[in-house]
């Protein structure tokens, strides 16, 4: 394997098994980061419990009038495609909460009436796991789009190895998460609803021209919609995880069934070398 690889744990929904792969792979590596991209609601740290962690508050830029040179032209609110801008009367009203911070208003201001200052986004927080080094992030309640505190992730990513624990679905933080990988695991469960997510974020990381492969999650004798749909579009099977009560028993303690299980620090030590074997196969982005 590179010496450097990021692979992205992904799943178009929910409760799959994205975290739960992904903590195992980061944790039976000799060395790696862990990086829960899931900022709205992240949970890496309820199973790694990482030690020594440290938090840095990250701040994203956000329009401030000065009422005095403001004229109430209407040109900053008619060109923000958010509608984060009113005027009432000759008085501009910026509404924070769905600001994106893309700048438009300020450089659009034709008096000079808008300045920006910096306004805290949300904290991110580093720490260690034994051998994983251990990064995730938090967004505050309210804001509208947490694309920096993925980008913030990024900037403190080490070299080697790198699990990114993706947030669930195909949404924008989603899509800044797959941008960074190298490689894409796509979890799936063994239902209609489950291909028919599978089937959403595999088209978003075609159409971001990743590599990927599945694992199929949850197994059970039966159909199997998602193997079904993988086999259909040609996308490689890395391997199933079959149901097991015992793996449902130690997820719903938090703990890491690679860390306490010998069958499944095997599992997950052969299913990382199947990643690294098949992320091994592409050129590296």
């Amino acid at each position: 394997m590179p010496t450097d690889r990021t692979i992205a744990v992904l799943s178009g929904k929910g409760g799959t098994g994205k975290t739960l792969v992904s903590v195992n792979l980061a944790a039976v590596a000799d060395q790696a980061t862990y990086i829960d991209c899931d900022v709205e609601e992240p949970n890496g740290h309820l199973f790694l419990k990482p030690s020594s962690v440290s938090e840095q508050v990250i701040t994203v830029g956000k329009p401030e009038v000065d009422q005095k040179l403001c004229d109430g032209c209407r040109i900053c609110s008619k060109a923000c495609a958010f509608n984060a801008l009113a005027v009432i009367g000759k008085q501009l009203l910026i509404f924070e909460e769905i600001c994106h911070s893309c700048g438009l208003c300020m450089s659009l201001c034709p008096q000079h009436a808008l300045k920006e200052v910096q306004k805290p986004l949300g904290v991110v927080r580093k720490g260690r796991s034994g051998s994983v080094s251990f990064l995730s992030a938090e967004m505050r309640i309210g804001e509208s789009s947490a694309v920096p505190l993925i980008k913030a992730l990024m900037r403190e990513k080490q070299t080697g190895l790198t699990i990114l624990d993706s947030p669930p679905g195909s949404g924008c933080l989603v899509t800044e998460t797959i941008s960074h990988a190298d490689f894409c695991l796509l979890v799936a469960e063994p239902t209609k609803f489950g291909s028919h997510n599978l089937a959403m974020v595999h088209e978003l990381v075609m159409l971001m021209d990743k590599p990927c492969a599945v694992l199929l999650n949850k197994t059970q004798d039966g159909e199997n919609p998602s193997e079904a749909y993988a086999k259909t579009h040609n996308v490689r099977i890395l391997g199933s995880l079959p149901y097991d009560k015992e793996l449902a028993h130690l997820t719903s303690e938090a703990l890491v069934a690679s860390r306490e299980n010998e069958h499944y620090r095997s599992y997950f030590s052969s299913l990382l070398q199947e990643v690294k074997d098949a992320s091994d196969s592409y050129p590296q982005r």
